[in-house]
């Protein structure tokens, strides 16, 4: 049987990386950088972990992508994200130059398109991949801390 190196495939990788963050108590981001049908970076959310604000999970992948690569620009590599990046991610995106972001669900409140956030012009953005998927474990993690508190 073949394995389709598709877009719902590379996002079940990043949801692995959200499983692992939810088992650790970050919120469950997950994301991987893949360049030619390879990944290259898989990370997830540590702020709770590394006590740091900026240790999101794109931030992560970024900086495992680049030492990954020796450079700072990610250039033909595509990020699949389990949550729409934030403005500080997509900053960040942004200078990475990266041609490609694709993420599972939408942040309504703090995601890069409601925030009116820019990327660089040649990055493409889509989002919808295996939303119902990453959607319900960040629902399941909030409802569980909630219920904890």
């Amino acid at each position: 049987m073949k394995i389709s190196l598709d877009d719902t495939y590379f996002m079940k990788k990043a949801l692995q990386e959200a499983e692992a963050a939810f088992e650790k108590g970050e919120i469950p981001v997950g994301a991987v950088i893949v360049i030619e049908n390879r990944i290259i970076a898989r990370a997830h959310n540590l702020t709770e972990t590394l006590n740091d604000v900026t240790a999101h999970a794109e931030m992560q992948a970024i900086t495992a992508a680049a030492n990954f690569l020796g450079g700072k620009y990610l250039i033909n590599c595509t990020l699949y994200v389990t949550l729409e990046p934030c403005q500080m991610c997509a900053g960040a995106l942004y200078w990475s130059q990266i041609s490609n972001i694709v993420y599972g669900t939408k942040d309504e409140q703090r995601g890069c398109t409601t925030m009116g956030t820019k990327l660089h012009p040649k990055t493409k953005m889509k989002g919808g991949i295996l939303e119902a998927e990453a959607s319900k474990l960040l629902k399941q993690f909030f409802i569980e801390k909630r219920n904890l508190n």
